[in-house]
């Protein structure tokens, strides 16, 4: 028998009884057009299994709580779905400042609460499954709060932004659209009413954040959606270039395995090389990933990206070079 088909008649017999209704297996079935023999098994289900202080009044023909103050339990839940919710928390806790993982604790207690038989205890999972990022911002806890908040009930922002390129603070009124997990940082996309375009902010580099009056209308998802994936990496744009990248046949094993941008395309070369293609609208951070190869990747197009990394590979020359003559 399908779970949430029981699960409704649980919710409407509950209901019935908290209402002060005093429903029956005869109502129960008439309600939902099923048999007596399954809405007695449904009463027997609320009885024993959650534990419901069923009493019958004869007087009434119906059933009532012996404990006014009794509520179901949430709603039991699988091994793997609690598994998928330690995991989330495990993964998302140190990028929020610590807000995700406390709302995720309280729901992990409740529903541990409710359902003693998974076989899968907070601990088992703390001791065995970890998440380690490096190199991220985490945002601030309020920050992430009043955030998530007026994204999800339409409200501007106005906050002060920190700029490390130009080391400068701005003042910022956005409305935000979507709230992107990149790198174990949050990066918000909204539209910047002081820039009149599309921008996106790290909430680490976020202060003073407050939500504002009236609600404004959210923009077409078309606008902003191409802002998220239409190129490698978090920078985007319309105008995107692709970009091809050769491996060595050393580093060509590991390259198999990765997933670096759902479009691109995975040419295999004679003799175990690899190239992978790719679109980019911004140089900056393809560029920091060839680099991070070495002499095992090579860029074959663009011609202006092969100049930067040649450019770059000078600079890290002369840099070496001098250390060298002054040791």
């Amino acid at each position: 028998m399908p779970v949430f088909p029981q699960l409704e008649r649980l919710f409407w017999m509950h209901q019935q009884i908290k209402d002060h209704r005093y429903p029956n297996a005869p109502r129960l079935a008439e309600q939902f057009e099923v048999s007596e023999k399954t809405a007695q098994r449904d009463v027997a289900c609320l009885r024993d299994r959650l534990c419901a202080p069923l009493e019958f009044d004869h007087r009434r023909n119906g059933y009532y709580y012996d404990d006014p103050f009794y509520e179901l339990p949430c709603l039991p839940a699988s091994q793997q779905e609690v598994l998928c919710l330690l995991m989330a928390r495990r993964l998302l806790d140190q990028a929020a400042g610590g807000y995700i993982g406390r709302e995720l604790e309280s729901l992990k207690e409740k529903i541990f609460a409710a359902e003693s038989r998974i076989g899968l205890t907070p601990e088992a999972a703390q001791r065995v499954f970890s998440a380690t990022w490096s190199g991220y911002s985490p945002a601030q806890e309020e920050t992430f709060r009043l955030t998530s908040w007026a994204l999800i009930h339409h409200r501007p922002i106005r906050f002060d932004y920190h700029s490390p390129i130009a080391d400068e603070t701005t003042y910022r009124i956005a409305e935000p659209h979507h709230l992107q997990h990149y790198m174990a940082s949050w990066v918000l996309t909204a539209f910047c009413r002081n820039r009149h375009a599309w921008r996106k902010f790290y909430l680490a580099r976020m202060d003073n954040l407050r939500t504002l009056e009236p609600p404004f209308e959210p923009r077409p998802e078309s606008e902003w959606r191409p802002l998220l994936d239409s190129a490698f990496g978090l920078f985007q744009g319309d105008d995107t270039t692709a970009v091809t990248l050769r491996f060595t046949p050393f580093r060509a094993r590991w390259i198999r395995e990765q997933h670096w941008h759902p479009a691109q395309q995975l040419s295999e070369l004679p003799g175990g090389g690899l190239e992978l293609t790719l679109p980019a609208a911004d140089f900056r951070e393809i560029k920091m990933r060839v680099l991070q190869f070495g002499a095992d990747c090579e860029v074959i197009e663009p011609e202006a990206l092969r100049r930067e990394i040649e450019q770059e590979i000078e600079k890290l020359g002369r840099l070496y070079r001098k250390e060298t003559v002054q040791a």
